[in-house]
């Protein structure tokens, strides 16, 4: 379909250039640190990511040590993710740098799809301008006032999540974001691993819409992927950015495997947004030309309530207003009140132009 046509072709500038207004969300894959280490795995991702039909892939690019502290304890679902440090889990998955970060950069250009990826250090930043147009900052880095500021200096949009934040804190972000001129989107999130549908609080898209007017509003998602309900509901609300955890296989152990989508779930979302905007049609207020018959016959014309004859001085009580529309509109008879009738008019009949002067 010509939607899917569309989705091959937009880039995360074009979301900026653009301003919003989108029908289409910009999909970014968020495969984070699913590739477990294995190049060839992260290859798998982007192919996959890619076959599903997102716009982007982003992974996460960290050092355990410059991230954590060693007594940094857990925030995620035990019973899911069993390392009870943060430290130790990040630890795992730290072994792909900036050589790794580059070949799959190569690669994602190869394929047709976006390269991501959110750094979490400076060093990581400096590397990740070279291949990136944006930045993604992570809600975990949304009151991180040095390491925003650094990433500003590069002079590109940034894309900030505001998991687990006031709104006195989102602004005070977004103050020092905009404060360096650099443009910026907000993704509402909400930091729980998984998110419950219960706790999705989607409502908080409008609020950020109305908070912040001009600048592009999306979600990043952390429930259960399920009938992707939840990003339905977060594209009708008028996300033009959705980020979401992705994976090659869900019954993988770890922590961003059992909340992640996969392919066929992207699938299934697409053909959701297909029909939504199918269903949405167009923006602007007008009748639909599938709508004319209806004007013509189901609206009514004004009618003869009696016989009124010729040279008569047409009065209100003589009219009625019946369908169907071929005649004189009722929203007119204060134009035909008061005019003479040019013939003799029958009972019933509809009223037209030359019916009267």
């Amino acid at each position: 379909m010509i939607l899917s046509i569309i989705y091959k072709k937009m880039r995360l500038l074009d979301i900026f250039k653009n301003k919003g207004g989108n029908k289409i969300p910009y999909i970014i894959a968020e495969a984070g640190v699913n590739h477990e280490g294995d190049i060839d795995l992260a290859k798998r991702l982007i192919d996959e990511a890619k076959e599903g039909g997102a716009h982007a892939i982003k992974f996460q690019t960290y050092k355990a040590g410059t991230i954590a502290s060693k007594d940094s304890p857990s925030y995620w679902d035990l019973k899911k993710e069993p390392t009870t440090s943060q430290y130790e889990l990040f630890t795992k998955y730290d072994k792909f740098w900036k050589t790794e970060f580059q070949s799959l950069k190569d690669y994602c250009d190869k394929v047709g799809i976006e390269f991501l990826s959110t750094p979490f250090d400076v060093e990581s930043a400096d590397f990740l301008n070279e291949m990136m147009d944006v930045f993604k900052i992570s809600s975990s880095d949304i009151t991180n006032k040095p390491f925003i500021e650094y990433m500003c200096k590069f002079g590109k949009p940034i894309i900030l999540s505001t998991g687990a934040s006031c709104i006195e804190e989102i602004k005070e972000a977004v103050s020092w974001i905009q404060n360096k001129g650099n443009e910026l989107s907000l993704l509402h999130c909400v930091l729980n691993y998984p998110t419950d549908d219960i706790n999705a609080n989607l409502g908080m898209i409008r609020s950020l819409k109305k908070e912040f007017p001009d600048l592009i509003i999306g979600y990043s998602d952390h429930t259960l992927p399920k009938d992707m309900k939840v990003l339905e509901m977060a594209h009708l609300l008028g996300s033009e950015i959705i980020e979401k955890h992705f994976t090659f296989d869900k019954t993988l152990p770890g922590n961003d495997h059992y909340h992640a989508m996969d392919k066929e779930d992207l699938k299934v979302f697409f053909k959701l947004i297909e029909r939504n905007n199918i269903i949405l049609g167009q923006l602007e207020i007008d009748y639909l030309e599938s709508e004319e018959p209806a004007r013509k016959h189901a609206r009514r014309s004004l009618v003869a309530l009696k016989d009124i004859p010729k040279g008569k001085t047409i009065a209100y009580e003589d009219l009625t207003w019946k369908r169907p529309a071929h005649g004189v509109s009722p929203k007119n008879i204060d134009i035909v009140i008061g005019k003479k009738a040019t013939k003799d008019i029958l009972e019933d009949e509809v009223i037209i132009e030359s019916f009267y002067e």
